[in-house]
């Protein structure tokens, strides 16, 4: 009988023990749900629930195979926007509990509104699927996309007829393109390379992304370095004379917001343009730290353009002090003042 009770009695205990790892994990999860649209800053001070931290001996964080005993907001280990993180907390009882979360840092300032003013239209040809698109000396250099149409065109801006095209293997989805110095960059989408051309489209070389690039999908420069974007919500700085390397990178996110699938870039005074996929948005970003600082919104040229469908607005580019705007399979190119 004694046997049986004490059985009887480390099952209870046991079960207790399970219920309360149970109802911690869940109380931690909770919150976490809670904070996540709320969001952190940099130099806050993650705020555990108080019966978290009455059951726990030590909490820690993992990012990666990274790990840390100090729970702020600390910009070695988070970064702008969804940060995936895992709470390891070790019990007074001695287990260790692991719980996934997300947790999202946004930018401190306030981003503005810009708004925007239709100076004048010019055609554009709406057969090109826009991915890639800039403006020198009144030419336009545009990458266009999909598989079995993908090439890179040069033409004046106010007429649809190229002047020099250089068509890419079926098997390429062209993406972004910069104009560095001399030479022509270009993306391609899930190749994992990029093509490097002279001024008259005439190949050079290829190059490899760095493995931390996952897709090609915007790029621009700011004299230097080249600057890429992958689909997530990261911008990389990638070293012009080996764009295998990658310098740095910054996360973007507002003061309310992260984002990711940032697309198509353009640099301009000091600060980066990007589209979001699918979004009537342009994004003004602060190349140091990925806040973003300006938000210019678009949806009634998007609506006179777009069927709603892939047809997204889809490229930026400067004429002096204006923008110009156009979209994947757009009719028109936009150009605008910004205010």
């Amino acid at each position: 009988m004694k046997k049986i009770f004490l059985a009887s009695a480390f099952a209870l205990l046991f079960l207790a023990s399970c219920t309360n790892d149970k109802d911690i994990l869940n109380s931690l999860n909770d919150y976490n749900l809670s904070k996540q649209n709320q969001g952190y800053h940099f130099g806050d001070k993650l705020q555990i629930p108080q019966d978290v931290l009455d059951y726990s001996e030590a909490i820690t964080i993992s990012f990666g195979d990274k790990e840390s005993s100090d729970l702020k907001i600390d910009p070695k280990f988070f970064s702008l926007g969804e940060n995936d993180v895992t709470f390891n907390i070790k019990t007074k009882s001695g287990e260790v509990l692991q719980q996934d979360a997300t947790i999202n840092v946004f930018a401190k300032t306030k981003a503005r509104t810009m708004s925007y003013q239709v100076l004048n239209q010019y055609p554009h040809n709406s057969e090109y699927f826009t991915e890639g698109f800039e403006l020198h000396d009144n030419t336009i250099y545009e990458s266009v996309g999909l598989e079995g149409k993908s090439k890179l065109v040069k033409y004046t801006l106010g007429s649809t007829n190229p002047t020099q095209e250089a068509i890419q293997p079926s098997n390429i989805f062209s993406e972004g393109i910069t104009v560095f110095g001399d030479k022509i960059y270009q993306l391609t989408y899930k190749t994992k390379k990029g093509f490097i051309y002279d001024m008259d489209m005439k190949l050079i070389k290829e190059f490899q992304y760095p493995n931390i690039i996952g897709e090609g999908w915007g790029m621009t420069n700011d004299g230097k370095n080249l600057i890429v974007s992958d689909g997530t919500k990261n911008i990389y700085f990638l070293n012009p004379e080996n764009p295998s390397e990658v310098l740095r990178y910054i996360s973007v996110a507002s003061d309310k917001e992260g984002y990711d699938q940032v697309n198509e870039l353009e640099y301009h005074d000091g600060a980066i343009y990007a589209n979001v996929w699918h979004k009537p948005i342009i994004l003004k970003i602060d190349p140091a730290t990925g806040e973003v600082i300006g938000i210019l919104e678009l949806t009634n040229i998007v609506k006179q353009s777009s069927t709603g469908g892939e047809d997204v607005l889809n490229g930026i580019a400067f004429k002096g002090e204006n923008m110009l705007i156009t979209g994947k399979n757009w009719s028109r190119i936009y150009e605008i003042s910004v205010k």
